[in-house]
């Protein structure tokens, strides 16, 4: 009965279109009333205020502020636009360069700003006019801007990645470092459909650059390029912890966009602190409502029940297993954000993962590879939105366009499941 009461009133409000940590919330309390039926509604309700302060005052979790702080500080200080100049001038004169430009420049965003839609955000109003200059059509520019920006989320720093880590207590560093080669696998998997496409385009070149004009990008971006070999190189040296290296990469952004760059202000801090307050406070309304809603998946027993169901469906099988977690993930990744489709199938997976001998680190690697193409898969593919914006263009036409990345990654999706030296490469076991 709870079970039917938390997955009926969750599916009436997201068809209805209420935000999803109004979903998760509402349809928690509401099965934690049918729970408590008979006992005092001060007793029973007693439980929600201490579940949601213990589900947002995690240290962990402190990073993820300081990330979305630092990724908006980087969007705003002019990294993008001298990052974008810097590739333009090394690979612009190749035929298909500046696709290649657009997903080389959106992997190393990512290192800084740990978020999809902030860099599509950052990097699209530049990327998409000078792809559709180049001869790509407007849908597969979108597209291939919405999809680069979803690597974001793989390449370390990634909120996501600490997301995971808190809910299935994995190291962060070990996750951080999980994710380095499958995200640039994904970047390989979105060039090489980019030029796939480009052959039977009549696409553009820009002249090659001179040496000097290439020394004079690559020292306009130095301080940008620099930014990821602190925050990872002091991760990975064990100078600094995830958390403390989100709240350096802060005070080095600060020091660049003011000092260096001299591209921020007054008027510009302000509205990054109001945007980052926002996007945090709407990241933890979420954690909150997800925590409600794994707390009654556990006190129903739902979760021994799913975990019963797969190891009998599967059968003790890892590939079955993993088939199911894909399918199940790309099916979600469609209509929820990461932060609450982790909450809700961590606790799932996680558990089936230990019994049938899988690498924790492994598992949180595929799940995120998952979500990340949820990023630009309609009809809820916060990246698709973003790039449809700058774009100018219906998300029909974008759906279209982004097949062949869709291809790509799900291509990418594959090898990262079924080979888990992909992933623990620089983990180990």
């Amino acid at each position: 009965m709870v079970g039917l009461v938390l997955l009926g009133i969750f599916i009436l409000l997201l068809v209805l279109g209420a935000p999803i940590a109004i979903c998760l919330g509402m349809s928690s309390v509401a099965a934690i009333l049918v729970q408590g039926a008979g006992k005092p509604l001060d007793a029973i309700m007693s439980v929600l205020p201490r579940l949601c302060s213990s589900a947002s005052s995690k240290f962990v979790l402190l990073a993820i502020p300081f990330f979305i702080l630092s990724g908006n500080v980087m969007e705003k200080a002019g990294i993008s636009g001298r990052l974008i100049n810097l590739a333009e001038k090394c690979l612009g004169h190749i035929k298909g360069g500046m696709a290649i430009v657009c997903v080389v420049v959106s992997c190393f965003f990512a290192a800084i700003s740990g978020s999809g839609p902030a860099t599509v955000a950052a990097l699209g109003l530049i990327m998409i006019p000078a792809l559709v200059k180049a001869g790509y059509p407007a849908a597969f520019s979108c597209a291939l801007m919405a999809a680069g920006g979803a690597i974001g989320v793989v390449i370390p720093p990634s909120i996501t990645f600490v997301v995971y880590g808190s809910i299935a207590d994995a190291s962060i560093t070990s996750l951080f470092m999980a994710g380095m080669v499958p995200g640039l696998l994904m970047g390989a998997g979105l060039i090489a459909a980019a030029l796939v496409l480009g052959r039977r385009l009549d696409l553009k070149v820009m002249p090659r650059a001179t040496k000097k004009e290439r020394w004079q990008a690559f020292k306009d971006a130095f301080w940008g390029l620099l930014m990821p070999v602190i925050i990872l190189g002091g991760i990975y040296g064990g100078i600094f912890t995830p958390t403390e290296a989100a709240a350096v990469s802060v005070f080095y952004g600060l020091i660049v966009g003011i000092f260096i760059y001299k591209e921020i202000d007054f008027k510009k801090t302000v509205d990054i602190l109001i945007d980052s307050c926002s996007t945090t406070a709407t990241v933890m309304f979420i954690t909150m409502g997800a925590t409600l809603f794994a707390y009654v998946l556990t006190r129903a027993r739902l979760d021994l029940a799913i975990k019963g169901f797969m190891l009998n469906v599967t059968g003790g099988n890892v590939i079955l297993f993993f088939l199911i977690v894909n399918i199940v993930l790309l099916i979600a990744g469609c209509f929820l954000d990461s932060t609450s489709a982790l909450y809700i199938f961590t606790p799932l997976f996680a558990p089936v993962a230990l019994e049938l001998g899988i690498h924790p680190i492994h598992l949180g690697v595929v799940m995120i590879v998952n979500l990340a193409i949820g990023l630009f898969t309609p009809p809820v593919g916060v990246n698709l939105y973003v790039a449809c914006g700058i774009g100018s263009i219906k998300i029909e036409e974008i759906s279209k366009g982004i097949i062949p990345c869709l291809i790509a990654e799900l291509a990418i999706l594959l090898l990262v499941t079924y080979i888990p030296g992909i992933s623990l490469l620089f983990v180990g076991g």
